[in-house]
């Protein structure tokens, strides 16, 4: 089967010759790296050495095996009325007082004939539905070392955590419409109560009294749908690792639920399978400079690490609080999948 190249993009950005491979991130002591941790917290760290600009006379590779999915084809991990169930048994667990909120999520998945072709999906997403922390992996098992693909292609509108030297910032992203005007009370509720958690999450690694909420609820228009966005910043302690910023950070916040350790114990009863890449992190650091970019995967598209035959995957969500409304929570998971997956199954010339 073609694994195509090995390759990574972000935003202009193209970064080729891979060098090394690591699953522990203390072991990124200097160079530029592409970082993946999965929701269940699997971290990977891949090291280029080449980095060039995509340009208006850029040539894609692998454009000759495009990534054509049909629409048609896909099939969702839990079915409309067992998601509705799923919706009532958080909010149960809200009533009970375990959680205030929990993001809900399901998997639509599709066998492919060949290798997912990451960076063809990443040019039919910069044309059809342009994103901040859009980004690509293609890498091979050959290259890698590991026993599986790596093929990932990211619409994400959410940063997770970005880094200039030692100031932090978090952008939670919780409320989802059509219009501004379609938002609803529990779409602000559920934001207030993310940003406090991840407050929480960033005073572990922040120096105390840093950490503070510059921006708040302000709506974001993306393609087909607007989110409610709040700005987290914070200033680190000195001597804080990758690692345990990773550690204090993830999962993410807005695509787990609050309280987090709790959300996620029912995540675990509720959805039938592990997201992997869905709802992780996607994004670089440069270690020499202090500096990283790291999206919340989310409108993301990517081959399953635990198939054997290649299975292309699509996740999708919503944040449950206890004025949802199990339909209308279905409709939501339906509403930020549907424009993504037509344009993957655009036919780009």
């Amino acid at each position: 089967m073609n694994s195509g190249r090995t390759a990574v993009m972000f935003g202009d950005t193209f970064a080729t010759d891979l060098i090394r491979v690591t699953r522990d991130p203390d072991e990124m002591v200097s160079g530029w790296w592409a970082v993946l941790q999965t929701f269940e917290g699997e971290f990977f760290g891949f090291q280029f050495n080449n980095k060039s600009k995509i340009t208006s006379d850029f040539v894609w590779p692998d454009v000759d095996t495009q990534s054509n999915v049909a629409v048609d084809n896909w099939i969702s991990n839990i079915v409309q009325s067992d998601y509705q169930i799923g919706v009532e048994k958080v909010r149960e667990s809200i009533a009970a007082g375990w959680v205030y909120q929990t993001n809900y999520c399901r998997i639509l998945k599709q066998r492919l004939p060949t290798n997912f072709n990451s960076l063809d999906a990443y040019r039919k997403l910069r044309y059809g539905n342009p994103a901040p922390y859009a980004c690509a992996f293609s890498i091979p098992s050959q290259a890698s070392g590991l026993d599986f693909e790596i093929q990932i292609a990211s619409a994400s509108p959410e940063l997770f955590l970005e880094r200039e030297g030692d100031v932090l910032k978090s952008s939670p992203i919780k409320g989802t419409a059509t219009s501004a005007s379609a938002m609803l009370e529990k779409d602000s509720a559920e934001n207030i109560m993310i940003v406090d958690l991840i407050r929480n999450d960033l005073s572990h690694v922040c120096k105390t009294g840093t950490v503070t909420v510059p921006d708040m609820l302000r709506v974001e228009q993306h393609p087909s749908l607007v989110h409610l966005v709040s700005d987290v910043v914070g200033t680190m302690r000195d001597g804080v690792s990758w690692a345990q910023l990773l550690q204090a950070m993830c999962p993410p916040g807005s695509v787990s639920g609050a309280p987090k350790s709790s959300s996620l114990q029912l995540i675990a009863q509720i959805e039938p399978e592990d997201r992997e890449v869905y709802c992780g992190v996607l994004g670089w650091i440069d270690i020499d400079n202090n500096q990283a970019q790291l999206s919340v995967a989310i409108r993301t598209f990517w081959q399953s690490f635990s198939q054997s035959e290649p299975t292309l995957c699509f996740g999708t969500g919503a944040g449950i609080t206890y004025g949802s409304d199990p339909l209308g929570e279905w409709k939501e998971t339906e509403l930020k999948a549907q424009h993504l997956l037509s344009v993957l199954a655009t036919d780009l010339q």
